[in-house]
């Protein structure tokens, strides 16, 4: 191995090493996690009656019924849900949102709560499916059967009540993809779904999964049930929560939630954590307990419930009859007018007053308050009882003012860590923000500010705001290794940023690094200053800025293979507006730290696909020497080539590449986008030397196994062992189609198909040719090119003297050899997924048990065909096609599949590399044809 390879070998393992480590940082930096664990008292029911009479799939999957020890009892009293769990999921995940909806319909155990009471609400009566931590994300057929498994549970649930009765489904992961294919179905009220990629598959390796999920599409745009998903942002290491936005609809209810934006939750939340995390389990439950108050109600209704307590601020909430309509100065009492120009601060208010702010000139138009208490119908889940109300007042009539914005947001404490790591917030805290824009301000108009239910604690803060918006135009490669500066106005109460040509990615994150005034003075502000970040309709980040500590800035508004284009970062900054606590400047600038870790999960699969098509073009390059009738090079010779001639083209090429305008499906997935152009040139250097890495870890494994087996007088054999007929080739090759055809996946018989040729070369056994009176093997390969001034013979051709048993095998045969098990090496890791998927089925549910497995004899034919051939001591690069019709080409073909449409769609690498191989086969079967007939009829 030259050491330009072995350079670039290791810049490949420190590159996954720098990756790794990341992506590990984003949870502590990005999005760091603030989750209070939930506590219950589980019980399962088994339904035995759901048996083989309602699923096949019952010996393999099991439906439960949980119930909340001594809380209540174990008949069904309730309405129906189903939870649906995701890749190796348990039914026990359900037991947080369950145990927490049993607590919140019971005040004390048996004892409805009085909020329950004499209402159309019901307890829930919660199932839960078992499918025994199937990898379902890697599988198709193993989404299928969970589809028609959890079909079936429904029918099964339904018979247990009275028609008609609707059922509520959450579902967690790969779950969502399981609910939304059941739809359209009538008895299903509204879906929840939690950290599940809805646009995206997560692992691409399997055909059939992508076929799902495009047959999901039109449910997911069309149908009415209400639709609402729970992303958990940067924290969630599992799934790209870029796919986990559902897709813009103008019709049936969609709606995204992070759980950054989650009102009293505020944090990013992982992949398993979703189902624990008390700060997202008890708004679950009480959604699906709301939920069966309106199982009846139109689609729309239902999605009120859901955006009512499952709320992210980007929508105004739904009105409430409670909330005051009018105001009449006159009958009001406790008046005070501020000056024009003042803001309204109240620090613990005692006593109800009603405050009126005039209007001041300018473009100040903009009204905002804050309130440590309620604005109906906004208020932490255990408010304080100080309560505002805000009018438009004319002539001492006042009616309630509209809101544009009314939300609640993060009232971090200072000093402390935001999210507060294992506990989060509390569900007391929390800081009401009101917004609305009176342009064109009424003459002689005012604002009134109603305070009742006042005893001395909370707070509120008001006032007009520039209604005009900081626009910053800041250059995108600006950021990339410097800082840009935003000055900010000192006292405003708000300010909103918007930086126009900033580019807004999942593959970007950016720091932001706030400049004070004094920031020790900020411990005594009522409200310290707060950045929200608003990436998309869908995702909002709360940032405390009480401290000079870099911000990251990250969305998921978009990225790699995804078709929209997001640019501009939108900020505000809302604080009570004290000049001591003020915010002067921004430094933003890009943090690469952050950004590498959002680039390695995203990009691992690409890596393998690339790294296929390099060993691709190096048997492209190896079989057109093979076809000049020279020697085949090594594999290291072959790399050492690929890296001095090869590389230097594809470096510059792979960069302008990135620049074409390609679908989002090609290439890297990004559009052509500039500034990711540089990530081509990156990863091919990491997979070449992933390649070098393989093939060194290849070549030290063979030496050490080859010792062994000489060691053990494996690599010895018989001559006469060798001799193999045509009958038992066909026998033998027969027997393993027929068990692929049957029994087991091709999967497995590519695992066996590697494990065999692995030993091939390890033993280096040359095999040798047979006598002329022993008919030949199959030459599914053909060994020697004829001449074409060659005559057609009478007798068979001369065999050259065969070595004695037990000679290792020459080294034109062994370095094909080495070649073709460093391919089937790098094919190896697409295929495996789903022989997990086996193992772990025949594990859990024995042999009998239906499943879909792929028996496709094709996929993998060329490689065992191959594998024997080689195992047969013949050469397995054919010398004799030297035209333009040479097999290789199907290498090159394979090549610019591996990295044009690999990347996203990675099965299909394994699909042509099969097609590729095949192709020899076949170009050499006409002739072996024609000389197997004619040695025939001459044998007859």
């Amino acid at each position: 191995m030259s050491r330009l390879l072995v350079s670039f070998s290791a810049f490949s393992a420190l590159s996954a090493l720098v990756f790794y480590l990341a992506g590990l940082d984003i949870v502590r930096t990005l999005s760091p996690q603030g989750c209070r664990m939930s506590w219950m008292s589980p019980s399962y029911v088994l339904q035995s009656a759901f048996d083989e009479t309602w699923s096949p799939l019952a010996k393999r999957y099991s439906l439960w019924l949980y119930r909340e020890v001594g809380w209540e009892t174990g008949e069904l009293h309730g309405s129906p849900v189903l939870f649906i769990p995701g890749n190796a999921g348990s039914s026990h995940q359900v037991r947080s949102i369950a145990s927490s909806a049993a607590r919140q319909y019971y005040a004390t155990p048996f004892q409805v709560s009085p909020e329950f009471e004499n209402t159309a609400h019901k307890a829930l009566d919660v199932f839960a499916l078992e499918f025994n931590e199937d990898l379902s994300a890697f599988h198709g057929p193993t989404l299928d059967a969970e589809t028609a498994y959890a079909a079936a549970s429904i029918a099964y649930i339904l018979s247990l009540y009275p028609s008609p009765t609707s059922l509520i489904i959450l579902a967690h992961s790969m779950g969502g993809a399981v609910a939304t294919a059941l739809l359209p179905h009538p008895n299903i009220s509204a879906i929840i779904t939690m950290s599940a990629p809805h646009t995206l598959p997560p692992a691409r390796l399997d055909r059939r999964v992508d076929a799902l999920y495009a047959d999901n599409q039109p449910a997911l745009l069309d149908d009415p049930t209400p639709i609402l998903s729970l992303c958990g942002g940067a924290t969630d290491l599992m799934v790209p929560s870029e796919s986990c936005i559902l897709p813009p609809v103008s019709g049936p209810y969609r709606r995204t939630v992070f759980t950054s934006a989650l009102e009293g939750s505020w944090t990013g939340v992982g992949h398993r954590e979703m189902v624990w995390c008390h700060q997202v389990r008890w708004r679950v439950a009480r959604a699906a307990l709301e939920l069966t108050a309106v199982a009846g109600a139109p689609p729309a209704e239902r999605g009120l419930v859901l955006d009512t307590w499952l709320r992210d601020g980007h929508t105004l909430p739904p009105a409430v009859k409670d909330a005051p309509k009018t105001l009449d100065l006159r009958t009001a009492g406790g008046l005070e007018t501020l000056p024009t120009g003042l803001d309204l601060v109240l620090r613990d208010p005692h006593a109800a007053r009603t405050y009126l702010i005039p209007f001041s000139s300018g473009s100040n138009t903009t009204f905002v308050l804050y309130v440590r208490g309620t604005i109906i119908p906004i208020a932490p889940r255990t408010p304080l009882p100080l309560r505002a109300s805000v009018f438009l007042c004319q002539n001492d009539r006042c009616s309630a003012l509209a809101p544009d914005v009314l939300k609640l947001v993060p009232n971090p404490v200072i000093g402390a860590s935001f999210p507060v790591p294992d506990e989060g917030s509390d569900e007391s805290e929390g800081v009401v923000v009101f917004e609305a824009d009176l342009a064109p301000v009424p003459d002689g108009a005012l604002v009134a500010v109603r305070i009742d239910d006042a005893d001395g604690r909370g707070w509120i803060v008001g006032g007009f705001v520039d209604a005009e918006e900081v626009d910053s135009i800041t250059e995108m490669f600006g950021t990339l290794f410097t800082s840009v500066s935003i000055v900010l106005s000192p006292k405003a109460l708000r300010t909103r940023i918007v930086i126009t040509n900033l580019l807004s990615d999942a593959l970007l994150v950016y720091r932001l690094t706030p400049t004070f005034k004094q920031p020790a003075a900020c411990a005594e502000a009522l409200f310290p200053p707060l950045l929200q970040h608003t990436s998309h309709p869908a995702e909002t980040h709360y940032y405390p800025l009480a401290s000079s500590r870099p911000i990251f800035l990250h969305t998921h508004a978009t990225g790699p293979y995804h078709t929209s284009r997001v640019r501009g970062l939108v900020l505000t900054v809302y604080s009570s507006g004290e000049d001591t606590c003020a915010v002067e400047s921004l430094a933003l600038r890009v943090d690469w730290w952050g950004t590498l870790g959002r680039w390695g999960p995203r990009y691992a699969s690409a890596v393998a696909s690339w790294a296929v098509g390099i060993v691709a073009l190096l048997l492209f390059y190896v079989w057109g020497t093979v076809d000049k009738g020279g020697h085949t090079p090594s594999v290291s010779a072959a790399l050492t080539y690929f890296t001095l001639r090869t590389l230097p083209v594809l470096l510059p090429l792979s960069f302008i590449i990135s620049l074409l305008p390609l679908p989002a499906g090609l290439w890297l997935g990004n559009r052509g986008e500039a500034l990711f152009a540089v990530l081509a040139p990156l990863l091919l250097l990491v997979a070449t030397g992933a390649v070098g890495i393989v093939s060194g870890i290849l070549a030290v494994t063979q030496w050490v196994m080859g010792r062994i087996i000489r060691a053990i007088g494996l690599g010895r054999i018989r001559e006469d062992q060798s001799v193999r007929t045509t009958r038992n080739s066909i026998f033998s090759m027969g027997l393993v189609f027929a068990l692929i055809f049957l029994l087991v996946p091709w999967q497995v018989a590519f695992l066996g198909c590697w494990i065999y040729h692995f030993y091939t070369c390890a033993a280096g056994v040359y095999i040798p040719s047979l006598p002329p009176s022993v008919s030949p093997s199959i030459p599914l390969i053909m060994r020697r090119s004829p001449t074409p001034s060659s005559p057609r013979s009478s007798s068979p051709p001369s065999v050259p003297p065969s070595p004695p048993p037990g000679v290792s095998s020459p080294p034109s045969t062994h370095n094909q050899n080495s070649h073709l098990l460093l391919l089937l090496t790098l094919l190896l890791p697409l295929a495996a997924p789903v022989l997990a998927v086996w193992v772990r089925t025949l594990i859990s549910a024995g042999p009998g048990a239906p499943w879909g497995a792929d028996h496709n004899v094709l996929c993998v034919a060329p490689a065992l065909l191959f594998v024997e051939r080689a195992g047969a001591g013949e050469r397995i690069f054919s010398s004799r096609s030297r035209t333009l019709l040479s097999p290789r080409w199907g290498m090159l073909v394979l090549a610019l599949v591996a990295f044009f449409v690999g990347p996203r769609a990675t099965y299909v690498v394994s699909e042509v590399a099969s097609g590729a191989l095949g192709v020899q086969i076949v170009v050499n079967m006409v002739p072996w044809l024609r000389g197997w007939k004619w040695a025939s009829r001459r044998g007859g």
